[in-house]
């Protein structure tokens, strides 16, 4: 299984980006895909996962902010951000997950003016 992350850049606080995760190989088709970021000296948080049944859970710190997706036939997962702020900055992984965690290469997120 490979995810490729994509969309990641520099955004202006108050700004929006949008970050895709296209997964591949022999893929569960009950699984749950999310995304995760890790700031430079913290660790890896969960931002948001999604369930095949399009259930959706966020982390606090971005609710009413971000919007995870997902396009199953397609096996890609995103993850819309919206009024960006500068403690979002980090490094953003997906992944997939049934019996095992699969993750991808992460894409760096920057919000600064």
């Amino acid at each position: 299984v490979q995810l490729q992350a994509s969309g990641g850049g520099l955004a202006q606080p108050g700004g929006s980006l949008r970050l895709s995760c296209a997964a591949s190989g022999h893929i569960f088709s009950n699984n749950v895909m999310g995304w995760y970021r890790q700031a430079p000296g913290k660790q890896r948080e969960l931002v948001a996962t999604i369930t095949s049944g399009g259930r959706t859970n966020y982390a606090d710190s971005v609710k009413g902010r971000f919007t995870i997706s997902r396009d199953n036939a397609k096996n890609t997962v995103y993850l819309q951000m919206d009024s960006l702020k500068a403690e979002d900055t980090a490094v953003y992984y997906c992944r997939i997950s049934w019996n095992e965690n699969y993750w991808g290469q992460g894409t760096q997120v920057t919000v600064s003016s």
